[in-house]
């Protein structure tokens, strides 16, 4: 199939679509921008994000380790391409997963797990933890601007980059989120729903921050079927609902 005849599939494709929901909206981010930025890889496969919140945990979601997936994880830091070599790259092992004890499969709340990776990082431009939310701290208000990374899925056809993206959504009303036909009872209060038209976090973006003025404040958790769907905006995890059982984890 020549280049003309692939461009025409992928428009009929997105045509058949409803609008909004073939383009996830991101930008190629600046390389190493994002310090705290981690890559979860199985058989040196990225399929979860997640975010480096001190020099030997990583915070992610636990729908991540799902089905034994506990084990087999490694855990890439420094990277902007996954594919080539980059000196600014550090791989860890992990020596546990802490997935949050109340998780639910079924509505995806308390989505949030923990990594303690086998050694602790050597911290560099590239490599550095990010501030996260805390209990008592200020969550974005509806209407708020927020932004996310990972290397998830572009389109709903499926297509993934090799370097990191970032996006800049909204955060919407809660109402609407728990709205019947939105996620109606679904939607809990340990979740804030963000998106903006044509813009949304997509497969293989789980685990990865949601940032407020710079502060972590939510874990990608859970969306539609199709990214980009104007009633199933991305779904983030409230960091800030979660400061005890973090401090409890990483202590122990």
């Amino acid at each position: 199939m020549n280049q003309i005849n692939v461009i025409f599939v992928l428009a009929l494709l997105c045509a058949a679509s409803l609008p909004g929901e073939c383009i996830t909206g991101g930008k190629e981010a600046a390389p190493n921008s994002r310090p705290y930025m981690a890559s979860l890889q199985w058989n040196e496969k990225h399929e979860c994000g997640g975010f480096l919140i001190s020099d030997q945990w990583v915070m992610s979601a636990a729908h991540c380790f799902r089905n034994g997936k506990e084990s087999g994880v490694k855990v890439v830091l420094g990277a902007h391409s996954l594919s080539k070599a980059e000196d600014t790259k550090q791989s860890f092992d992990v020596s546990a997963v802490y997935n949050h004890p109340d998780f639910s499969i079924s509505n995806y709340d308390n989505d949030i797990a923990l990594l303690k990776l086998e050694s602790p990082i050597t911290e560099s431009y590239a490599v550095k933890p990010v501030k996260f939310q805390r209990e008592g701290g200020v969550d974005p208000e509806e209407g708020s601007d927020v932004d996310t990374a990972g290397w998830g899925s572009l389109n709903n056809l499926g297509g993934r980059p090799d370097k990191l993206q970032e996006l800049t959504i909204t955060v919407m009303e809660r109402w609407l989120c728990g709205r019947g036909d939105y996620y109606g009872a679904k939607f809990t209060n340990n979740m804030l729903c963000a998106a903006k038209r044509q813009k949304d976090t997509c497969d293989g973006d789980s685990g990865g921050p949601l940032l407020y003025k710079g502060v972590a404040v939510g874990i990608t958790s859970n969306g539609g079927k199709k990214c980009g769907s104007s009633k199933k905006p991305g779904l983030y995890t409230l960091i800030s609902h979660y400061t005890q059982w973090i401090d409890r984890t990483t202590t122990q």
